[in-house]
């Protein structure tokens, strides 16, 4: 689960960054360069902040139209990680007049367009006292696949300057995002920017933006713990079956051992020391297959996910040796404790009636 978390908050953070700033009621917003200096100025903890302008549009190449959310960015400020998603072609020039986008894979198969093809935006201008639609020819020049089905499909990315005459918004722009050195701090860097930021200054960080997301992650990593225990308390009971059954098939040996001076500590100490040797055995082929089938799923990725359900194409795997350690610890612990049980039921063996009826 540690990997599908890592996988969703990334991919999340992404597109959304960790703190955005909005316009209340998405009114646009002005004099950005000054507002950033304010921030970069007053604010702690921020390591990047960047402007932006989105909107919802439509995108037509050929006879197909259709939907897209657009967002300008500047590219030498931009705090999104998609550049680490592409796929095909490359990410925006550092020209910030070029007329150029990226999309999305799933947008780009519908829209049947390869990279250095041309599409049409049309969008309505951001005050809505006109409702004269503008359009503008933009160039494929990249095509990203995050595995997000909801990402891959609807979301196109163009230079802030195109989204802002597209728009019709001059020099305003419609938010920022906000990357932090630190995601603890997230909650206390939002609060500082809402106090030094007068109205229409609406600042929000991913979790508030995305709570449902979120909240059902969580609820996701909820019945690991129940599977594991379970899990163990099967190999629990095995090792006590186990080691049972090994009494009663040594009783004869244990009547021998008690006759020849053996006390019911050396009994015990035999049956214990069984015990933890099948433990550690197990354990050590466990975390091994276990390490070969997750180095393997990383390197070869053989188990897809259907992406519009689960936010990602294949199973996302996140190495942590400190769970393999601290697993494998409860393991032996709990090993030792259930070879008790098995171990004083053969030191109380009486050695007269072992080796009369054994």
């Amino acid at each position: 689960m540690a990997g599908f978390e890592k996988e969703i908050k990334e991919k999340v953070f992404s597109f959304m960054t960790h703190i955005q700033i909005e316009g209340y009621q998405n009114q646009p917003l002005k004099n950005y360069k000054n507002t950033i200096e304010l921030v970069q100025k007053n604010v702690n903890g921020i390591k990047k902040i960047a402007p932006y302008v989105s909107k919802e549009a439509m995108i037509r190449a050929g006879d197909y139209v259709d939907g897209v959310f657009l967002k300008g960015i500047d590219v030498n400020l931009d705090a999104t990680a998609i550049r680490k998603y592409m796929k095909e072609g490359k990410y925006l020039s550092e020209n910030p007049y070029k007329a150029e986008i990226v999309i999305g894979k799933k947008l780009a198969y519908k829209l049947n367009v390869n990279i250095g093809d041309k599409v049409i935006i049309f969008g309505l201008p951001y005050e809505q006292k006109k409702y004269q639609p503008k359009f503008t020819v933009l160039q494929v020049t990249g095509i990203f696949e995050s595995g997000m089905a909801e990402y891959d499909d609807i979301y196109a990315i163009t230079n802030l300057y195109q989204a802002q005459k597209l728009f019709n918004l001059e020099d305003a722009v419609t938010g920022y995002d906000v990357i932090v050195d630190s995601v603890q701090n997230i909650n206390l860097i939002a609060k500082n920017l809402q106090n030094i930021l007068d109205y229409p200054h609406f600042v929000r960080t991913a979790p508030q933006l995305y709570h449902n997301l979120f909240a059902w992650v969580e609820l996701q990593k909820k019945p690991a713990p129940i599977f594991l225990g379970l899990i163990i308390i099967v190999a629990v009971v095995n090792i006590i079956g186990t080691l049972l059954m090994m009494v009663i098939e040594k009783m004869h040996d244990i009547g021998v051992l008690k006759s020849l001076g053996a006390s019911s500590r050396d009994i015990k100490a035999i049956f214990v020391a069984q015990g933890l040797t099948i433990a550690i055995i197990g354990t050590i082929l466990g975390n091994l297959i276990a390490f070969i089938l997750c180095e393997a799923q990383i390197r070869f990725q053989f188990f897809s996910l259907p992406s519009d359900i689960y936010f990602m194409s294949t199973v996302p795997i996140l190495l942590k040796y400190e769970n393999f350690i601290l697993v494998s610890l409860l393991v032996v612990i709990l090993a030792f404790i259930s070879s008790l049980i098995p171990s004083r039921a053969a030191a109380k063996l009486d050695t007269v009636n072992i080796l009369r009826f054994g």
